[in-house]
Order: C-alpha cells, then structure tokens, then sequence
C-alpha cells in the first residue's frame, strides 16, 4: 500500500464526502500538495448510509447557496469524474397538516423565491396527482421544489475523490492518525499508523473532517468540535410492482421523510427524542456498522407512515436500518478556522444534511483557506460560534437527544431550546425570575427575553402570529418610550484589551479613531479585506493603555479570536472579561431621573454627555455608567462587578417601583432597536456587507491611520454604492415580520428583509434589508413603491433610509 509523504501543504482527516469534498475544492484552486486520510475505507463511517436527499432551500441565503452549489456540482460530476453519481432532479414536496405549519411552509416559499428558488404551491389534489399513493384528506397545503433531487451518497464521495487525486490530491485508506505535534497556536505535524509501519507528516494546514469522531479528533488537535452521535433510523421496502419515479416527500409534522429509489420506498425518521450513541466512544473497528435494531422507538413513526401511505401496509419490509449520525447543540455544522489554533480547520457536524451540503461547504472552506478571508457570510456555520463549555460530553448528550428531532420540528420564530439549559446564569438571573421573567438562551446564556404579568404562565406557547408574550413586550416598549425600564445585558461579551501598543492595535483593526480621551466611547466595525463587517462593537477607553471591546453575546470568542490573530507585534494582551462585569440597563425618559435616586453622581450633559462613561456610587455599590443606547432613549449601561450586582439590581429596584420603572426582556430591546434603524449583527451586517453600503459609513476614522479594510472602504467610495440598506414600516399593522421576506420593488421581488420585529410605538411591523440600486440616488430608491410579502401575500411598506424614530437622535441626547 501507498504510505504518506514526510511532508504536505495540507493533511486532511477523514473520508467521509465532506473530506472528499475539501480535497476535490482545493485541488480546483491549484493546490496538489494535498494529503487525505481515512482510518478504514471512504465512506465508511456515516456517508455510506445518509438517505441522499438533496434539497436547494435552507433558512439563509447563504445556506440557500452552499445547497444549490451542491446540487449543480453533483449534475456535473459523473461527466467529469466517470463515476455513476446516482444524481436525479425528481423534486421534493413538503405538506402541511396545521394551520401553523401551513403558514411555515408558505413563508419558507416567500423566502425561496427571494433566494432564487424556484417553488410552487399545490393544493392536496395537486399533491395526490404527483404523489398518487398519500392521502390527502387532512393536507392543508404543500409546496413542490423541482429541483430538488437525491443521489448516491457514496459514490458522490467517491467522485469527488477521484476528482482530486485526478488533480494531484493524496487520499489513502486504513491510514489511522495517531496524533498532532502542536507548537504554539499551530499544528506542525501529524502522527499516523498504517499496518505495522508509522510516521509523521509536516504540514502546513490540516482540516478536521472526521464525523462523528471530530469531537475527539479535535480534542488531540487541541480545538472544540462540539458534536454528538445519535441513532438514526429509516427502512426500505420490498420491491413495489409499477411504482414510478416519485418526488421526496416530508411530511413533518409526522417526522416523516419519503424516497422512492429502485422501485423502493425508504421512509426515514426525526423523531422528536432522539437516542444518543457513542457516550463510551466509537470502537476502533468501526466500519460500514450498523446499530441494532429497536422497532419500538421507530413503530409510531410507522403507524402515521402505513396511514399517510397504505400501500406500507401491504409491502414488506426489506431492511430495518439504524445508523448513527452526528449532530451539533445547534443544528448547523461545523466550518472554518478553529478560534483555538491558526491552522486548524474544522467541517463536521452535518446533522443529517451531509450530502446536500457537503458540495458547498467543502467549496466554502476550500476558499477560506485559499484567501484566508470567508468567500461570504459563513456566519451560520462558523466554527468560531461554539462556546468551549459546548464541548461537554454531558451537555452534547442531553442537546442530542433534541436537536436530531428539530429538523422536522416547526421553526417558530423566537423558538428555544429545552435540552441542556440553565448552564450560564447572570448574577441577576434569580431575582429576574423570581419577578417573572421567561428566559431565552444564547451560546449558553440565559436572557431574560419578557416578562410574564402575575397570574400569567412563564412560559412561551409558540405560533407564525401574536405569540403569548406580544402584549408583554409591548407593554415594556412603551415603558421604555414613555418612562424607565431595566433590563439585563450581562451576557454581552466584554473583552479588555490592554498594553502599550492597545491604541495603535485598536486603531489597525478598528475602522473607527481609538485615539479618544479616556472615559470616551467609540462606536466600531471590525473589517475585513473587503469591507465586510466582521464584528460590530463599542469600545469605551477605560485608561491610557486599556479598552474594553463589548460585543454580541455570540461573537465574543470569534471576535477575541479575530483580535489574537492581528496581534503581530503589537504589545498588548486580551482578556475575556465577560462574566466579571453584570450589565444593567436604565433606559427611558426618565433613566436620569432614577439614577439620581440612587447615585450621588452627577448624570448631567455637561458632566456625562452620551458616548461616554464615569466611575459612580450607586447604593453602597460602584459601578461604571456608560451613556450608550441600543433603543434610541436617553440611558446607561451599568457595568457592576459580578460581586455587588444584585445589591446594585435590588437599589435600582426598590428606587424604580417609586417611578412605576418596567423589567424588560430582550425582546423589547430588538422591537425598540429596529424602529431606530440600528443593525443587528449576523442578521443587517455580516462579513459580505461592505460598511457603507450598511449605512455605518459615519463610524469610520477620518485619520489617515491605516486600518483592515481601509482600501476596500476608499474603492468603493469611488465605485458608489451597489445597494444601501433601507428600513420598511408596514402599512398594514396585522401582519409580523421576522427575516427572510421578499422585497418588492415596483412589482418585482428584488431583494429580502435582513430582520424583522413589531414596532409597538409607531403600530406595524418593521423591517431592515438591502435593495439594490446601481447608479440611483437615496431619493430614487426611495420614490419607488415598495411591499414586503407575507406567506404569499404582498403588503405596501413604507420604505426609509433615516431612522423612523427620532432621526436626529434628540431623545437619545437630551
């Protein structure tokens, strides 16, 4: 057998299609020093077994994206490769069974079409026509993609395979890595053993492609792939005598998923509690096992099948298969540059979705590592989203047992997870929920998102229209409109960057001017090479050599990590200082007011003007005020020591009742943020939204200091912008906007809403998102007539580029 080479550009480890697949992309880029393991043979671990549907949509764009890019690759490759693909574009249908499933699915068409794919809606005689052997009777409605399509999930892997090593690509079999030699933040070399002999590899990069063993495979690399196996079950039939090419088939709301292949049925399951598998490790002889049988787990699956399709009642069973597949606390796969290490890549985690996937995912990583910058926004994915805690084997066994079942669950807006909660608490956390609030959680964070009024369950009951809580956020809407709320903001990421370089450091990798007095507080973006935005953060400068970067919750440890790796010769240092600090928030008309009920500080203009901060006593407490907003008022932001905060919380309490001051959620702060026109990060900003074209353009530095993205930012003040971000308020109020809806500019869909929340004091719904507009004016956008469709349905908006609350930011000021 072929031993590896003493030395390669890259090693990556395992061969399932996503590895295959990175080999094939990088190869397409002109790399040939490529090196791919497999411990047994390609395939063997969980590709072998996936059902191989193929489907174009998913909820992003970008997602949307990386989906279709596989399904063309995969029509091109058996002519490229020689390889048999099994590849066929025979559509997809998915029903609805509930009024609430059928407003899911007719929104998911509204966004296809904003995506570009294509999608029809057919009523249950349509479905019975292209599916004769379903019942229909209870069907509310369904949708036909028809271009989604299925394949052969091994031999596109194989494809792919021969596709690279016909390019120079390395791929051995039963090469079993051993080990990685780590120097610093780099792997250098990578250990393996193949019959009897052994060796090492020197290399530059090396990617984790390992499935279900990437947890363990990124624990000897020294990063976190937090993932988990569970028992995935499917059965194929005997033959059906004249069964004809069908469509696949979901029915969700019975966790069912229907494929028609060779005059079979295969009917696959995600059932709603999952088994986890693997909790003792993987055996080393794994390869192309299956898992015993349990027909009791999969029989309610059945009985719904045999009585949407009677004809399972009459064919036999040919195989019962269970198979294990990995699945991430999230949902979404792991992809990128592991925050941990500068030359460590991870795709793994594909959470049943690998083969519809794997084309676009490998070509996404294979770009990332051939610029060093994400080819779009990868946000999604980004390996850098996963909190080190998620690595827990306890935690990944209890999400596991959920997220395999939320594939087919339905995707309220605002749904959380119930699995695996509780884990990281603000100091505040107790007296919050003694006092009713209804938590959400984020990278492990629980947030108080609403509070439930005495009485009423704390708990939300999820639906597509008003939920429970509508009345409770609108109600903390107006308190912080019209008089004073509180709310927690503990969860935010604080880094403190410090040294005698923090000036010149922040100065490069901002794109704002750090050179501030202390006390004062910049407003930023992060950039990368081409404008994109890759973080969105205040940073208030706390002496001469300290500053303290506050980030999403979520993007604290990608944004630490992007930080580290601008170091260079900088001297400075990075700490997360997170859980130190608890944030509470006064804001309202009269925050001033109740500050000064409890400070002996001076809250004036004069003395504490907005966008800076000062040292206070408050009670017998202190704490730092930063005069910042997220929700267009007159406020602060308390930073309080872990310590004194509930102290500082009860003074503020006890003060506030005084006032008839509110305990606000999270979500009030998104409904009151989007009536001010400010960006969420992830959503209205990513790494592919050039800052001006955001609408930020007024946070960029006016220096001649050099920062990333500085070039970027002066091409396209010359080229002019290509479409600007625009605010929508509906003129309808029924209706609720939350991401995803097509825009419609004078009749034709043009674009998509970014975010979308209620705005409780203008009454409608409200939205954000980019409308192209090459070579026009803001007054030629603007003059257009404008409507965002809803499930379907188009509803006028009128569109703005100023925020329609307070646009010149008096309230904020005063």
């Amino acid at each position: 057998m072929a031993l590896p080479p003493e030395k390669a550009r890259v090693v990556i480890v395992g061969g399932g299609v996503i590895g295959c697949s990175v080999a094939y992309h990088l190869t397409k880029l002109g790399w040939t020093d490529i090196v791919l393991l497999e411990r047994k043979q390609l395939t063997s671990g969980t590709t072998w077994h996936a059902a191989g549907l193929i489907a174009q949509l998913r909820a992003t764009q970008n997602m949307t994206r990386l989906a279709k890019y596989s399904q063309e690759l995969y029509g091109a490759l058996e002519e490229e490769t020689g390889v048999a693909t099994g590849f066929r574009r025979n559509g997809s249908i998915t029903v609805a069974l509930s009024d609430e499933r059928r407003e899911e699915i007719l929104r998911q068409a509204s966004m296809a079409r904003a995506f570009g794919v294509e999608v029809e809606e057919i009523s249950p005689e349509e479905l019975r026509s292209r599916y004769p052997h379903v019942s229909v009777e209870d069907v509310k409605a369904a949708v036909y993609l028809d271009k989604d399509g299925q394949g052969d999930p091994a031999n596109i892997a194989l494809a792919m395979a021969r596709g690279a090593r016909q390019r120079g690509a390395k791929i051995l079999e039963r090469v079993k890595v051993t080990g990685f030699d780590r120097e610093g933040r780099r792997i250098k070399r990578v250990s393996w053993e193949a019959e009897g002999e052994s060796g090492t590899i020197a290399c530059d990069h090396v990617v984790n492609c390992s499935g279900m063993w990437g947890r363990e495979v990124g624990r000897q690399m020294g990063v976190n792939v937090p993932l988990h196996a569970c028992e995935h079950f499917y059965i194929v039939t005997e033959t059906i005598p004249e069964l004809q090419q069908l469509p696949v088939l979901r029915v969700p709301e019975e966790c069912a998923y229907y494929k028609e292949d060779a005059g079979k049925i295969l009917l696959g399951a995600f059932e709603p509690v999952a088994k986890p598998w693997g909790m003792k490790g993987i055996s080393d002889d794994f390869e192309f096992d299956q898992l015993p049988e349990d027909f009791d787990h999969f029989e309610p699956i059945l009985e719904m099948a045999v009585n949407r399709m009677p004809l399972l009642a009459e064919a036999g069973i040919h195989t019962f298969f269970n198979g294990p597949e990995s699945f991430t606390p999230d949902d979404a796969y792991h992809l990128g540059l592991a925050p941990e290490m500068d030359n460590v890549w991870v795709a793994a985690g594909f959470n049943s979705i690998g083969i519809q996937s794997a084309g676009g995912a490998g070509m996404a990583l294979a770009s990332w590592m051939d610029t060093g910058e994400k080819p779009f926004d990868l946000g999604d994915v980004d390996i850098a989203r996963m909190q080190p805690f998620q690595g827990n084997r306890h935690y990944l066994f209890e999400r596991s047992k959920e997220t395999l079942g939320l594939l087919y669950a339905d995707h309220f807006p605002y749904r959380q997870k119930d699995t695996a909660r509780g884990i990281r608490r603000s100091p505040l956390h107790e007296a919050l929920k003694a006092e009713g609030a209804v938590f959400g959680e984020v990278s492990g964070w629980e947030r108080a998102n609403w509070f439930a009024d005495p009485g009423q369950e704390p708990a939300y009951k999820y639906s597509w229209k008003r939920q429970n809580w509508f009345d409770n956020a609108a109600r903390e809407h107006k308190a912080i409109r019209e008089n004073v709320g509180i709310y927690d903001m503990s969860s935010f990421g604080k880094i403190r960057v410090e040294g005698p370089d923090a000036e010149a450091f922040l100065n490069y990798v901002s794109a704002s001017n750090l050179s501030v007095p202390v006390g004062k507080i910049v407003y930023s973006q992060f950039l990368n090479a081409s404008g994109g935005i890759e973080a969105d953060v205040t940073i208030t400068r706390l002496s001469e050599t300290a500053y303290l970067v506050v980030t999403p919750a979520a993007t604290r440890l990608a944004d630490q990590a992007r930080m580290r790796r601008y170091i260079g010769d900088f001297r400075v240092t990075l700490f997360d200082m997170t859980a130190a600090e608890a944030v509470i928030c006064v804001m309202g008309p009269n925050a001033r007011t109740l500050l000064e009920k409890v400070s002996p500080n001076d809250f004036s203009n004069a003395t504490n003007p907005f966008g800076t901060c000062q040292e206070i006593e408050i009670g017998m407490g202190l704490a730092r005020a930063h005069r910042v907003t997220y929700v267009g008022e007159l406020g602060w932001e308390l930073y309080v020591s872990a310590d004194m905060a509930a102290h500082v919380f009860e003074v503020l309490r006890g003060a506030g009742r005084e006032m008839d001051a509110r305990l606000c959620g999270l979500h009030m702060m998104d409904s009151c943020r989007i009536e001010k026109g400010f960006r969420h990060f992830g959503h209205d900003i990513s790494s592919e939204d050039h800052i001006l074209e955001a609408g930020l353009g007024f946070a960029i530095k006016k220096t001649d200091v050099d920062f990333v993205g500085r070039e970027a930012v002066s091409r396209k003040r010359e080229e002019g912008l290509q479409r600007r971000l625009v605010q929508f308020l509906l003129s309808d109020p029924e209706p609720l906007l939350y991401h995803a809806e097509p825009i419609v500019r004078d009749g034709k869909i043009v674009s998509y809403l970014t975010s979308g929340s209620y705005g409780h004091h203008l009454g409608a719904a409200m939205g954000m998102g980019y409308v192209p507009c090459p070579g026009e004016t803001a007054q030629e956008v603007l003059a257009s007539s404008f409507e965002i469709e809803v499930a379907g349905r188009r509803v006028a908006a009128t569109p703005s580029l100023k925020p329609f609350y307070d646009p010149k930011s008096e309230r904020v000021k005063v």
